[in-house]
């Protein structure tokens, strides 16, 4: 096996390619070497981003967030910035595993290994956030819910790298996020389900939804999202009534799986409560700006 050392996105492109087919890409590592360690797979080549500068890097301001696929999730749990203006991915990326997968794993890495039952996809989705992806047929833009089509399954094409997320711009006087993570076994497990909300309010003062999306991951392959559901909340205050209707659609409508850490029933009805739960926390003007 051979270990490749690229200095740029570039050259990582031309090791790729170059590779035909037979070459991983290692980030954190965390998922790969667990990967090779299980003799699941035993690429040829290996190329490490780990000396591209400044892949990590983190910025925040009124244009929005623009996130380094080298970032590790710890990185961007702490980010002030991320913390601030977006707090459901700060929660997601801080409830992973444990300190040491954290501190290792990356955002690029993460979404490209398209875990389904890992914390922050889901709450990309429901932000609506963006990934830059490089490759030889040059830079392209792709939604994250486009880039994720299923069981450890995404839109990347040989040779292609996340190189950033990015996510649109925040009103902290209108926007409020919220993600709750259930997990079934211990606290450091994979969630049974994971619930992120993301909602703008009217500007006006009375409390009434001008859009909402809400991502529910670890049930289903990918994040599951239900719009037209979603929209039943325009123009209307989230009042119980209303959330334990748009909980009880997205319980009835998504077809949850059955594994170890939970049954489809049992996940349709964690799916209802913790979407009901979520909703009645977003509604609150104290909810959904800050790291809890």
């Amino acid at each position: 096996m051979k270990l490749l050392q690229p200095e740029s996105v570039a050259a990582a492109i031309g090791e790729l390619a170059g590779a035909n087919g037979d070459a991983k890409i290692v980030a954190g590592g965390t998922a790969l070497v667990l990967m090779m360690q299980q003799r699941l797979i035993a690429p040829e080549v290996l190329v490490s981003l780990g000396r591209i500068p400044d892949f990590n890097g983190i910025e925040v301001d009124a244009s929005g967030a623009t996130i380094g696929a080298g970032a590790t999730l710890t990185e961007i749990a702490r980010h002030e910035g991320i913390r601030t203006q977006y707090p459901s991915l700060a929660e997601a990326c801080g409830r992973v595993g444990n300190v040491r997968i954290r501190n290792a794993a990356t955002i690029g890495g993460n979404l490209a290994e398209a875990d389904y039952a890992s914390d922050p996809p889901a709450v990309l989705v429901a932000l609506d956030a963006t990934v830059r992806i490089a490759g030889p047929g040059g830079e392209r833009t792709s939604p994250v819910a486009d880039l994720l089509l299923g069981f450890y399954t995404t839109s990347l094409e040989e040779a292609e790298i996340i190189t950033a997320v990015t996510l649109p711009p925040r009103d902290p006087a209108r926007d409020r996020d919220v993600y709750l993570k259930y997990v079934s076994r211990s606290s450091e497990d994979r969630p049974c389900v994971g619930v992120a909300v993301n909602a703008r309010f009217e500007p006006d003062g009375s409390g009434a939804v001008e859009s909402l999306r809400i991502a529910v991951g670890a049930a289903a392959g990918t994040p599951q999202r239900l719009p037209e559901v979603d929209a039943l909340a325009t123009g209307q205050r989230l009042t119980p009534e209303l959330a334990d209707q748009i909980a009880g659609e997205y319980a009835s409508q998504i077809t949850p799986m059955d594994d170890l850490r939970g049954s489809a029933w049992y996940r349709s009805q964690m799916i209802r409560h913790f979407t009901r739960q979520a909703l009645a926390m977003v509604s609150s003007p104290e909810t959904g700006r800050t790291v809890r």
